[in-house]
């Protein structure tokens, strides 16, 4: 099934970088950007969690809570954020059912080889948690702009 703007966003309850389970339901009546991403410490993952880092007075400003998720164990999850010095949570799927509920693991090509993985796709899910964007194929350097653009915009509305 695939989700589509207006569907309640999906529960996620997962371990973050330090091993504390959060869920959907802590972002209750609050903004969140949810972002799945393929790896820790690839070349896109890092640029995508850069930007939104140093985007992240605006985010705070706007009151847009941020989590990214991926497959990878929270202790990779650790070094990338404290490497990165992201002061968001990354939260760590790694049986892959989050990324499944939200329909971002998939078919992927990559030098001519295909496999399934996180598809760089993302969700803004409003206050009343449901979903009121979504992001497909994100573009890492841009993404941080385009989520706060898209949150002016629906504001304005």
């Amino acid at each position: 099934m695939k989700l589509k703007i207006g569907d309640k966003a999906p529960n996620f309850i997962l371990p973050d970088q330090d091993g504390q389970v959060r869920s959907l339901v802590d972002y209750k009546g609050k903004w969140l950007l949810i972002y799945f991403y393929p790896k820790d410490a690839t070349p896109g993952c890092t640029v995508e969690g850069q930007v939104i880092r140093d985007s992240w007075k605006e985010f705070q400003k706007r009151k847009i809570s941020v989590v990214g998720i991926s497959a990878d164990s929270v202790e990779r999850h650790k070094k990338f954020s404290e490497k990165q010095e992201f002061p968001f949570l990354l939260l760590a799927d790694e049986e892959q059912k989050t990324v499944k509920d939200y329909g971002v693991w998939g078919k992927k090509k990559f030098m001519g080889r295909e496999f399934l993985g996180i598809n760089r796709n993302s969700f803004l899910v409003g206050a009343d948690g449901k979903i009121v964007k979504i992001y497909e194929k994100v573009k890492p350097k841009e993404h941080a702009d385009e989520v706060l653009s898209d949150f002016a915009i629906l504001q304005s509305q």
